[in-house]
């Protein structure tokens, strides 16, 4: 399994989700173009010591990304989808993906993906944090595959 951040725009985010990434043994895959710059001290002040404990691969752009999925399934996190993450039946190879804070994806990128799922929240707010959300959505992926670090398999 693995998350993936479209062209995400806050270093501190970024950090964040690199930092689950390496706590939960999980890769992730940044498409660019990135809001901030790479070497930005945010980003690693966030991820601490362990962005050397994650595998971390970037990408030009989403086509890039593309090319090097396979037959991996892309699951796409968004308010515009109506069925829930708690109820989906999640695959040890997906691939989670998140768009930008400010704009998510754009239909292009939404069309391309194989399942649009939500993480629901309540009706009177409009979205969650983009590294909350990658720590919800991860957690549950990982506990349906029975991947979580020192789970049982199913």
């Amino acid at each position: 399994m693995r998350i993936a951040l479209f062209e995400p725009e806050i270093a501190g985010n970024v950090g964040a989700v690199l930092r689950l990434g390496a706590c939960l043994g999980v890769g992730v895959d940044l498409i660019e173009p990135l809001g901030f710059t790479w070497d930005d001290k945010r980003v690693r002040r966030a991820a601490m010591d362990y962005i050397d404990h994650v595998e971390v691969t970037r990408h030009a752009s989403f086509a890039a990304f593309q090319a090097g999925l396979g037959q991996r399934r892309l699951v796409l996190f968004t308010t515009k989808a109506s069925h829930s993450a708690y109820d989906f039946a999640f695959r040890a190879d997906d691939v989670l993906l998140f768009g930008k804070e400010s704009a998510g994806v754009p239909g292009e990128v939404a069309a391309a993906c194989s399942e649009q799922i939500r993480l629901p929240i309540r009706a009177e707010v409009r979205s969650m944090n983009l590294a909350m959300a990658a720590g919800l959505a991860l957690g549950e992926a990982l506990r349906q595959t029975g991947s979580l670090p020192g789970q049982p398999s199913p």
